[in-house]
């Protein structure tokens, strides 16, 4: 099967997806059908030589259809659609066409007979100026057999005409034209919000050439590799890291951190970011296309088209829903003058207006709306849905697994204690230890190193380790080397106890060390024992918080680890965690997702999106942590979180929570509005334009009600 995307401009609601649907359904060699309606975008799997008859089916319903634009997913991937929705001539005539049926309705309303050549001159003129497009369509749905709003608002249009009612004929159809142009305008600045992402990477960059000269070429262009400037003020244009400078970036668009970053030498930054200080140097890590900002903005436009349980629920309700009300205009209509004697033209007048009333397009554009408005708003957050699916299901979570290390922890082992065995001054025992342990490449022996090197508002260059000989790395216990002539060990417990020298005093110090979840290691001669290190994987500054926030929202939370059940027990106590389990394989953890489906329904799975997969993949929503720059992790998590900031989960529960009573409340709406004015047209108080202006207030209220969840604004770290 071959894959076509169009991109057509007057799709952008289920009645032309429909259409379309039905005309293309008749053409032989095409197969599936996939429609974004706020983008819309319409992907047509077939297997044509060419796309010509597509165009030529298009075409007979009045679709034009125009390839989309091969552009890089960063750029505005549907600019066809970045031209005004709405030209100045279609203004024009729709103010001429709303002229002349006020007109039309003034001489009604001054005496003037309905049924007059003035009024009827009036009213046609303003069908002709502002309802044309709406009868063509209708046109067109009466020789497809669609059921469609056209072919409704014609049908009403032409009833009014027959039973004389001219001002109210000119009158409907131009408030349902206007009606449709601010829907379009609506919905464009709800997809404006996707397309904000799109616009802020930069055409252009400075990059150095082989020469050594420095020179402005397309974004495009650059290839992975290559070293680009970005000067104070600009928005960085693709992903890479820092070679030279510093500076601090503003990283919202990714991360949804609003406090800048400072980047130096080997820190990641990413497209569309903006350069806040300082000049920056940066090797090139991806090209245009495939930035984190590409990722993001592609991901949000593939769950665009992805339906929502919601979606599909009222979809199905609306393709009975039409018909069903149809059904009972026509007997509305027909019944009570032909089986009751009653008067044909009030009943007839009736039935119009229920016509009008059974255009489904509020209740309908609803939950795209919502879903669309919820999904830009979490990617603003730096958190990253990939369907309106998750989005929905998120607020049914009752309890969160999540791994320890590089979730709830940093993921790098650093020193948190040196206690003096001797009377030596701390300095010169952690200087002693890390010489020793430089040598050595175990993750424990890269603390000790690093925590002497380059301690917090000390320069390296200051902080020099001794001269070593003869070093040896002791297996499973640590590592010695001589120095100044002196042999030390830097090792565990069974080394000090092979040693002889773990006496009762260093015994207590171990214990109490590792009863907290750290790593003890001794420096030691080899009589003596000097000190005790304790190495540990520290706690994010962020997860108790983030703990609190789940348990606020009535979430259980769930620790899984690999380490022993002691660090576990001690890492669950720091942060507050329900439930801690240690001494875990991949195979465990997914026995335990496996577990907690069967307790609890709806479970979360926080991992690294690649060690963590198989859990995540079980689990209900999967949630990947700090994948700004990750594929992988993007790609197999439901939810991406841009940062390592585990505050972003409750944030999504809310936020989820957010977007189902919204589509509460736009469901209510439109179905509520409808119900009242069928009982009002059954009473003889609606008439056809207030069955109109009922049906495009619906469609208006449950846009902008949808759109309030751009407003939705996550946390702020301090």
């Amino acid at each position: 099967m071959k894959l076509s995307t169009f991109i057509i401009r007057n799709m952008d609601c289920p009645t032309e997806e429909a259409l379309i649907r039905k005309r293309l359904g008749a053409v032989q060699g095409i197969g599936d059908l996939a429609f974004n309606l706020m983008d819309r975008r319409l992907t047509v799997a077939h297997t044509l030589d060419d796309e010509q008859p597509i165009h030529d089916a298009l075409r007979e319903i009045g679709m034009k259809a125009v390839p989309a634009p091969q552009a890089q997913p960063d750029a505005c991937s549907n600019c066809e659609t970045d031209t005004p929705m709405v030209s100045r001539k279609i203004w024009v005539m729709m103010a001429v066409s709303g002229v002349a049926a006020l007109a039309a309705e003034i001489l009604a309303w001054t005496g003037t007979a309905e049924n007059s050549p003035a009024v009827i001159a009036l009213a046609l003129f303003s069908i002709a100026t502002g309802g044309f497009s709406t009868l063509k369509k209708g046109w067109i749905a009466l020789k497809t057999f669609t059921l469609n709003m056209n072919f409704l608002m014609s049908v009403a249009m032409i009833g009014a005409i027959i039973i004389g009612e001219w001002p109210e004929a000119a009158v409907v159809i131009f408030l349902f034209a206007l009606a449709e142009l601010i829907e379009t305008l609506s919905l464009e600045r709800a997809k404006n919000a996707i397309r904000g992402l799109m616009a802020m990477t930069p055409e252009t960059t400075t990059v150095r050439l082989d020469s050594g000269e420095w020179r402005e070429v397309a974004a495009a262009d650059v290839q992975v590799g290559q070293t680009a400037r970005v000067k104070p003020g600009e928005r960085i244009p693709l992903d890479g890291v820092v070679t030279a400078g510093g500076s601090s970036v503003n990283q919202a668009p990714i991360t949804g951190e609003s406090i800048p970053v400072m980047k130096a030498a080997g820190d990641p930054v990413f497209a569309g970011t903006l350069n806040e200080r300082g000049m920056l140097e940066f090797r090139v890590t991806a090209n245009k296309g495939n930035t984190a900002l590409a990722r993001i903005i592609r991901s949000v436009q593939e769950a665009q088209g992805q339906r929502a349980p919601t979606q599909r629920f009222v979809d199905q309700f609306a393709r009975y829903y039409t018909p069903a009300v149809v059904v009972f205009a026509v007997l509305v209509a027909v019944v009570p003058p032909f089986l009751f004697g009653a008067a044909f033209e009030p009943w007839f007048y009736k039935a119009l207006v229920m016509l009008v009333i059974a255009c489904p397009c509020a209740l309908v554009i609803s939950t795209p709306v919502t879903v669309v408005s919820g999904l830009a708003a979490a990617a603003r957050q730096g958190i990253l849905v990939k369907g309106g699916v998750h989005l929905e299901n998120g607020r049914l979570i009752k309890v969160v697994a999540m791994d320890k290390t590089g979730t709830l922890t940093h993921g790098k082992p650093v020193v948190t204690d040196v206690i003096p065995l001797v009377e030596w001054p701390t300095d010169t025992l952690l200087q002693l230890a890390a010489s020793v342990d430089a040598h050595s490449e175990h993750p424990i022996a890269t603390a000790i190193t690093s925590a002497w090197q380059t301690p917090a508002g000390v320069n390296a260059t200051e902080r020099s380790l001794l001269p070593v000989i003869s070093f040896e790395s002791l297996t499973g216990r640590g590592a010695k080397a001589v120095i100044d002539g002196q042999l030390y060990y830097v090792g565990n417990h069974r080394q000090m106890e092979e040693l002889g020298i773990c006496g009762p005093h260093v015994e207590t110090v171990l214990n109490r060390l590792e009863e907290q979840g750290k790593t003890a290691v001794v420096l030691s001669t080899v009589s003596n024992a000097l000190c005790v290190i304790g190495v540990a994987d520290t706690v994010r500054g962020h997860s108790a918080e983030a703990i609190r926030q789940l348990h606020a929202h009535g979430v259980v939370s769930v620790m899984l680890t690999g380490d022993n059940q002691t660090t576990a027990n001690a890492i669950a106590a720091q942060v507050g965690i329900d439930d801690a389990r240690g001494n875990l394989l991949p195979e465990d953890k997914l026995a335990v997702i496996d577990d907690l489906i069967r307790r609890y329904g709806k479970v979360g799975m926080v991992g690294d999106g690649i060690n963590d997969a198989p859990a995540l993949a079980k689990a209900s929503i999967g949630f990947a942590m700090g994948v700004a720059g990750t594929d992988t992790a993007i790609e197999t998590a439901d939810v991406a979180l841009m940062d390592d900031d585990l505050r972003k989960l409750p944030h999504f529960i809310q936020l989820s929570r957010d977007t189902s009573r919204v589509l509460r409340q736009n469901i209510t709406l439109a179905i509520g509005i409808k119900a009242m004015f069928f009982v009002l047209a059954l009473a003889g108080k609606a008439t056809l334009w207030m069955a109109v202006f009922a049906d495009m207030g619906a469609s208006l209220v449950v846009v902008f009600n949808g759109m309030r969840l751009l407003q939705v604004t996550g946390h702020t770290k301090k």
